[in-house]
């Protein structure tokens, strides 16, 4: 590898929400968290804008990953 080292590109998992956008959709991954004090488990979401040529539909699972941005919300790209 050369000089200047590539950086490592995040990748997430998660379920299609919308698909009304022309080229992008969007995702929303689960993750499951552990409360330090209580111990119980609870679930934080999080939604991204992604950018794919495909069709995806709504409840959809794709895997994707950190890109060059393509618009003010848009840094991600579909994998699979």
């Amino acid at each position: 590898m050369n000089t200047q080292e590539r950086t490592i590109r995040r990748t997430f998992t998660g379920i299609v929400e919308s698909n009304k956008m022309e080229k992008t959709i969007v995702v929303r991954v689960d993750r499951t968290l552990v409360h330090p004090k209580y111990g119980k488990r609870y679930v934080r979401s999080s939604k991204f804008h992604v950018h794919t040529e495909g069709k995806h539909e709504i409840a959809d699972k794709v895997t994707f990953r950190e890109c060059k941005p393509f618009s003010k919300t848009v840094r991600w790209i579909v994998v699979k």
